[in-house]
């Protein structure tokens, strides 16, 4: 009406899927392939690790947690990207037979390069005159993103297999990896690294310890929330009830932020918020909850642990989670009594 022009670009998408899970959980061989597990497992590096549980489930959960799982440990980095390929940095943490570690660089998404690894793939995403400096093969990131915007210039993506047997000195393919890094990406950056097969980085001690190590040991921040409106929890959700998922997602998110909106009696004046407990399901009911908080570095791995002692402390009770991705994807997961309902962000 005012004339302005509409933002032709794509919107966020939200992928909602329903899985009917195993009657019988074995904790000795849990499963990897299937929703929600393969979401979280499939989500490498997410900053933001939320879960919330009734507050009935949260003390034997956090005994469990306390005692094997519950700390996050990753270190803070200071490298050139070159040092990746330099010995002993190269055959401990890329090569090596067992070796597994995760480093995801500083920088802003979309605007300055960002380098990350993840089992032995180096991946590179840079602006449109960076790539062309480099020589390198590499791909359009998703062109749907930038047809039709005038301000949102293009990033190309450069995905290498560090572990291929042809990445060795001498070969012209990681030769002229080399040659990018010492002639353009050339500057030193500050990295988080976690090392998934060792424990080298609880102390910062081995071949890290020349650049450095700043490590970081991040426990849950804990928050009660009490007397709040907790609505019935569905065990699954049918196609024609996304509507109602969209209400229960709502919820989960606001009570995530501990929002006055969930709580009984929150005197927030009707003029300024509408909000209601979802009822599509069941009338709410009064009671407490807890939310778990971890900040960092959190890789699949950890996440999936949680979510599997969360699982088993729950019984036939519900428990959500939600992990927020550095690159802007998110998930959210919620389990009870068999069923999952898993939420997947999509920027």
């Amino acid at each position: 009406m005012l004339g302005f022009n509409r933002d032709t670009g794509p919107k966020p998408k939200c992928l909602v899927t329903t899985t009917k899970l195993s009657n019988f959980l074995n904790h000795e061989q849990p499963p990897t392939k299937k929703r929600p597990f393969s979401t979280v497992l499939g989500q490498e590096f997410v900053h933001t690790l939320d879960l919330l549980l009734p507050a009935s489930a949260a003390s034997p959960l956090q005994e469990t947690l306390k005692n094997s799982i519950g700390t996050l440990t990753y270190s803070k980095l200071h490298l050139k990207p070159l040092d990746l390929l330099t010995n002993p940095f190269f055959t401990t943490y890329i090569k090596s037979p067992g070796s597994n570690v995760l480093l995801l660089s500083q920088g802003r998404p979309g605007i300055d390069p960002l380098f990350s690894l993840s089992s032995g793939i180096l991946r590179l995403e840079i602006d449109k005159a960076t790539f062309q400096k480099l020589g390198l093969q590499g791909k359009v990131i998703g062109p749907e993103k930038t047809l039709g915007r005038k301000h949102v210039k293009a990033r190309y993506a450069i995905e290498v297999n560090l572990r291929a047997p042809g990445m060795v000195q001498g070969k012209p393919g990681f030769e002229r990896i080399v040659w990018a890094f010492k002639n353009v990406l050339n500057e030193s950056l500050t990295w988080l690294f976690c090392d998934l097969s060792g424990s080298e980085e609880e102390s910062g001690s081995g071949v890290i310890e020349e650049f450095a190590p700043q490590v970081r040991r991040v426990e849950a921040e804990v928050e009660e929330i009490e007397n709040a409106f907790v609505p019935v929890m569905p065990m699954e959700i049918k196609e024609e009830e996304y509507a109602e998922s969209a209400e229960i997602l709502e919820w989960i998110t606001m009570a995530m932020v501990g929002s006055e909106g969930v709580r009984e009696g929150n005197g927030v004046d009707s003029v300024f918020s509408r909000y209601q407990v979802p009822t599509s399901f069941g009338e709410p009911q009064v009671g407490g909850l807890v939310r778990l908080r971890w900040r960092g570095l959190v890789h699949g791995q950890f996440a999936y642990n949680v979510l599997l002692a969360a699982m088993k402390a729950s019984g036939d009770q519900w428990v959500a989670m939600t992990g927020t991705a550095f690159a802007g994807d998110a998930y959210t997961i919620l389990i009870k009594e068999g069923h999952s309902t898993t939420w997947e962000y999509k920027d």
